[in-house]
């Protein structure tokens, strides 16, 4: 037992006797198997290199450079967040002791950091964009340092190491303004160009190993590809925790450690190689080749989008990201309202022909009970004009109006949108006789009209027919006697005539559209209040005279309301006797 005890204190004597260098020959005759302090990693020149950045957690990357290299470039690349990185140069007083023993490479830094030295801060940056540090080399440095750091979450980033003077290649370039431009912006299509990247613009045509990618989404502008398919991911994978989370299952925090493995376990320096169309298919992205314009289409009208351009390397792997922009794209035509007056009697026209045609208006009734009458006639022979009457977004009736009078009863709402619509596909045209305003190739017209109903429940009643009928046992030289079915409620009736030309045939009765407002006071014979509870007894009568013998008159009778259009009755030819 003596020998082995004497050999051991004479080592610890040694030791206390050279204790101003024991780090030096610590570290000098470091076995082969001893783990350092601090993780080693040495950064290769000409290499993507991708790490994984934890939160709050400094990682560093050592590199040397070789002899009499008069320049270098550091190019980091931040994936989705914001990071913080410098590069400083560590300048040893001692050079380490070269002895035998000497361990492998990787323990170098571990001695580099330990003694004693300078060390000169290079460049530093923060920030989620690519930053490139470009200078000359420190000619006394014995170690180069890289730090990086995440503060806010675990992300990752990229690193490339070049020697030399001149840009290195790996990367594709950016022009002088490497801003997106938007030339032109529609309702569903935003059109984009920008200036050319010198990697494509300096390559023959054959040499297609370069594309530009557009990236559409709402969310916002990414600063590199990468973060735009992490930002992708995120998206997806809340979706998927919070189906999780409904299911009431626990297998996503497993997920998110396995996805941090896959991060470390698979750099970007490793990635196989896949078609762009392939690689980027979880974004909405469009890959077009070197043209430096792009229209984007099926957009959402009113909706504001962010667009990002990539030029991408296909060989190196590798993408820089121009300045994205922002566009909002047109709101729908949203078709002209026209606001009713109350009482106003309105044509619609419609004088596109063969094609779909629709038109809107608002009505607000007046009065605490937001009651009223819309009263509508078609006035296209036999083409009919579809209504829609609706109220905050819903809609209260739908029906197609023909030649005879609808009415249609609003209650309840403050306004009202009527929506007239076209239906059909026949089109006539209006005479000119039926209204001077209205002549001309009008292929469709409605008549309408609306009124607020103060004291009313409900429409009006009408008469049991519209049909107007003379005796010929009254009929004399002079005049003539009518008579038409009236209503229980007191309304006017106003009886019009109408001579017969001699070249006018028999047949050429009033149109059904053509009102009182629209006849001379001239034609106009008398008007008379008619009420009779009973609607069968409901009978008046009314003897016109004042006409020539042997001539063929064409009477109107016209019902006059307080509400809607007039009702016109069915028009009557009566010829006076000759010989009385």
């Amino acid at each position: 037992m003596a020998p082995p005890f004497l050999s051991w204190c004479l080592s610890v004597a040694l030791t206390l006797f050279c204790g101003s260098s024991w780090p030096h020959v610590y570290s000098a005759l470091a076995p082969d198997n001893e783990v350092p302090l601090r993780p080693t990693t040495w950064l290769p020149e000409g290499k993507i290199t991708s790490i994984t950045l934890p939160k709050g957690r400094t990682r560093r990357l050592y590199f040397t450079l070789k002899k009499k290299v008069p320049a270098m470039s550091v190019t980091v690349s931040p994936c989705d967040l914001p990071i913080e990185w410098s590069l400083a140069a560590r300048t040893l007083k001692d050079k380490p002791l070269k002895i035998q023993q000497w361990s492998t490479k990787k323990s170098m830094p571990e001695v580099w950091w330990r003694g004693p030295g300078a060390e000169d801060k290079i460049h530093s940056y923060t920030g989620n964009v690519v930053n490139t540090y470009r200078g000359p080399t420190y000619p006394h440095a014995s170690i180069y340092i890289l730090r990086l750091r995440s503060k806010q979450q675990n992300t990752r980033a990229t690193v490339f190491l070049h020697e030399g003077l001149g840009p290195s290649g790996a990367f594709p370039l950016l022009p002088a303004d490497p801003r997106v431009h938007t030339l032109g912006v529609g309702m569903t299509s935003v059109t984009l160009s920008w200036a050319p990247s010198a990697s494509i613009t300096s390559l023959p045509q054959t040499q297609k190993s370069y594309d530009y990618c557009v990236l559409i989404n709402n969310q916002q502008n990414y600063p590199s590809l990468c973060g735009a398919q992490e930002g992708t991911r995120k998206e997806k994978d809340q979706i998927q925790e919070k189906k999780e989370r409904k299911r009431r299952v626990t297998v996503w925090p497993i997920l998110k450690e396995w996805w941090w493995q896959q991060w470390d376990a698979y750099p970007e320096s490793q990635s196989p190689p896949s078609p762009l169309n392939d690689e980027y298919a979880d974004l909405q992205c469009v890959c077009q080749g070197t043209e430096s314009v792009c229209t984007v289409s099926e957009l959402l009208p009113d909706t504001q989008y962010y667009f990002d351009v990539f030029v991408i390397d296909r060989v190196n792997r590798t993408s820089m990201a121009y300045k994205g922009t922002v566009a909002r794209t047109h709101e729908e035509a949203r078709p002209a309202i026209t606001s009713l007056r109350e009482g106003e009697l309105r044509w619609v026209t419609f004088p596109d022909k063969g094609s779909y045609s629709e038109q809107f208006f608002s009505f607000h009734p007046r009065g605490w009970q937001q009651s009223g009458l819309l009263t509508l006639q078609s006035c296209s022979g036999g083409e009919k004009v579809k209504v829609t009457v609706s109220s905050k977004g819903r809609v209260l009736t739908s029906q197609a109006v023909g030649g005879d009078l609808a009415h249609i009863w609003l209650q309840g709402s403050p306004s009202y949108l009527i929506h007239l619509e076209r239906e059909g596909t026949s089109s006539s045209q209006i005479s000119a006789a039926t209204d001077p305003a209205l002549s001309g190739s009008l292929m469709a017209s409605v008549k309408m009209q609306t009124s607020s109903a103060y004291h009313r429940r409900g429409v009006p009643s009408l008469p049991s027919t519209l049909q107007i009928k003379s005796f010929n046992r009254l009929r004399g030289c002079n005049s003539v006697t009518l008579a038409w079915m009236g209503t229980e409620e007191r309304s006017l009736y106003c009886v019009y005539r109408r001579k017969l030309r001699k070249n006018e045939p028999e047949t050429a009765l009033t149109a059904p559209c053509l009102g009182p407002e629209s006849r001379s006071d001239t034609e106009r014979v008398l008007c008379k209040y008619f009420q009779e509870l009973n609607p069968r007894r409901a009978v008046t009568t009314a003897v016109i005279g004042g006409l020539e013998p042997g001539m063929a008159y064409v009477f109107d009778v016209y019902l006059m309301r307080r509400w809607g259009i007039p009702i016109k009755y069915a028009s009557k030819m009566v010829k006076t006797r000759k010989e009385c």
